[in-house]
């Protein structure tokens, strides 16, 4: 008897998410339930892959390290992976400057003088950043997800098992990689609920807006997922077809399912094991993916830098405030710096929206325009940031086989 085909786990999600769509908009005029009976499976969803990520992350980056045996390679990965990161989030914020200044005759001018939000952000400093980046506590990094933290955790013992065990035989290496594996074998397990997972947290979504996204905010929401979309094919598709020797179609077609899972549940972090999978089908080499990829989810935010450009321009708009060039030239330096301290979990983006208007003097208070639409932007520019991890895999995987093409000959 021939073993039954199972149904794709992309082909699961996409239907949970249009069972998602449908209920949430029965559920309209009933949000409560919807919230109250149906959002904490998917808050337990989400729970479970908080719980194994920053293990995941910690001993995923350190084999990719000692898979390497050397520093210098993991410095010339590690450089490559920095510069492509700051050159498309410059890029994103760019176009998002430029689609919003396009189309910012069609954002209303409000009546403001109502607003009252209350974000707790503080301006972006370098030297913060920069000590923050280092632990004084080998578990708090876990205890508080402080993801940047963990990745030099995981760098500073990757780098001190090379230099004591150097180029000995891969038995050195054998509890990282067991580690590892347990940790990928716990996401495998956690990736089956996707669908339930799904459903479970955009239903709320749709129930909580309904058709009052529609209105006045659906302008802006409207060029903000353009740029999108403008920025995943134009700059995405170019990368991987010209560094990665990846087709866009078959890029694109291969990320399908952590598109899907990433856009509902709008964080970078949680996508991270689904990525990871669709990023090595797609010929990204395991040991560069598994630097790449969680490095990724921490400081490459195109999606969110996208959004801090259309907001910026859609809050100064509603104020009846005119960006100058110059302040155009801040909020990109601004939001491409800001992004390498913001954590891959949903909401992150309004922390940094808070200090990209602080940075150019727009009132922060007029967060609260777009505050209540908020996630429905996290979904869209969760979908961006994963995407563009997944293509820095491909693309810096490809450039080192070259490297190594180039040394032996």
């Amino acid at each position: 008897m021939a073993e039954k085909k199972k149904m794709a786990l992309s082909t699961q999600i996409f239907i949970a998410l249009v069972l998602a769509i449908l209920a949430g908009i029965a559920l309209t005029g009933h949000p409560d339930l919807a919230t109250g009976y149906i959002k904490p499976f998917g808050t337990i969803f989400l729970n479970l892959i908080k719980w194994i990520v920053c293990p995941l992350v910690f001993f995923s980056i350190m084999a990719g390290v000692v898979s390497m045996r050397d520093i210098r390679k993991v410095g010339a990965i590690g450089g490559t992976t920095v510069l492509y990161y700051l050159c498309t989030t410059a890029f994103a914020v760019a176009i998002g400057l430029l689609f919003a200044n396009v189309f910012k005759g069609i954002f209303p001018v409000l009546s403001t003088t109502d607003l009252s939000f209350e974000p707790s952000a503080t301006s972006v400093n370098f030297m913060d950043t920069l000590v923050g980046l280092f632990p004084s506590n080998f578990i708090q990094p876990f205890v508080e997800a402080n993801m940047l933290q963990v990745i030099v955790s995981s760098l500073f013992i990757g780098f001190a098992l090379i230099l004591v065990y150097g180029e000995k035989k891969d038995s050195d290496f054998a509890a990282v990689n067991v580690c590892n594996d347990i940790c990928m074998k716990t996401m495998e397990m956690i990736l089956r609920l996707s669908p339930v997972g799904v459903f479970c947290l955009l239903c709320p979504v749709v129930a909580e807006n309904g058709p009052a996204v529609l209105g006045s905010l659906a302008k802006v929401l409207l060029v903000a997922y353009l740029c999108f979309a403008v920025h995943a094919v134009a700059v995405y598709s170019m990368t991987v077809k010209v560094l990665g020797r990846v087709s866009p179609l078959e890029f694109f077609k291969g990320m399908m399912p952590a598109m899907m899972l990433a856009f509902s549940s709008a964080s970078s972090v949680g996508t991270l094991p689904l990525n990871l999978e669709c990023a090595e089908k797609l010929g990204a080499d395991r040991e560069v993916a598994s630097f790449v990829l969680p490095l990724g989810a921490t400081i490459n935010m195109d999606g969110t830098a996208i959004y801090q450009g259309v907001c910026s321009v859609f809050i100064a708009s509603c104020f009846g405030i005119s960006l100058t060039f110059s302040q155009m030239l801040t909020i990109v330096l601004t939001a491409t710096l800001a992004s390498i301290g913001t954590a891959g979990v949903p909401g992150a983006g309004m922390v940094m929206l808070a200090m990209v208007l602080q940075s150019v003097g727009l009132p922060v208070e007029g967060i609260a325009l777009v505050a209540g639409v908020d996630r429905i932007f996290d979904m869209g520019r969760t979908v961006v940031n994963i995407t563009g991890d997944a293509s820095c895999a491909i693309v810096v995987s490809q450039l080192q086989r070259a490297r190594e093409s180039r040394r032996k000959s």
